[in-house]
């Protein structure tokens, strides 16, 4: 069993910046090591943001191009997500997830493609 835990959730004024992190605490994903991070707004369908796959190569959705940056510390068994010039739309749960059950590492594939999901962490952005 794969254990995920998310940090570094907050709040802050539109145009600043967060950085949370996922680190993988127990277990291991083995060969498939695509993480992603998604999130959840109140009332709101769970939706992907960026993917990031073993090679390093990353997705992200276009809401989020130019202001969010995935990257990954495979020593430490860290995901982290630096976020930039924040709205109040990027209010959410922000969850990372571990464990894709099927092909192509992508921000777009359903929640329930991957196995492994952190607690989630909140982000809330004020205008």
């Amino acid at each position: 069993q794969v254990q995920l835990v998310e940090s570094g959730g907050g709040s802050v004024q539109a145009g600043g910046s967060l950085r949370l992190s996922c680190t993988v605490v127990s277990g291991s994903t083995g060969s498939n090591s695509c993480m992603a991070w998604f999130r959840q707004a109140p009332g709101r369908e769970r939706e992907g943001v960026v993917a990031i796959d073993s090679d390093g190569t990353t997705n992200y959705v276009n809401s989020v191009k130019g202001r969010f940056a995935v990257s990954q510390d495979r020593a430490k068994g860290t995901l982290y997500l630096h976020m930039n010039d924040l709205k109040p739309e990027d209010t959410a749960m922000y969850y990372c997830a571990a464990g894709l059950k099927t092909w192509f590492c992508l921000p777009q594939r359903l929640p329930a493609d991957f196995a492994y999901w952190g607690q989630g962490t909140q982000v809330t952005v004020s205008s």
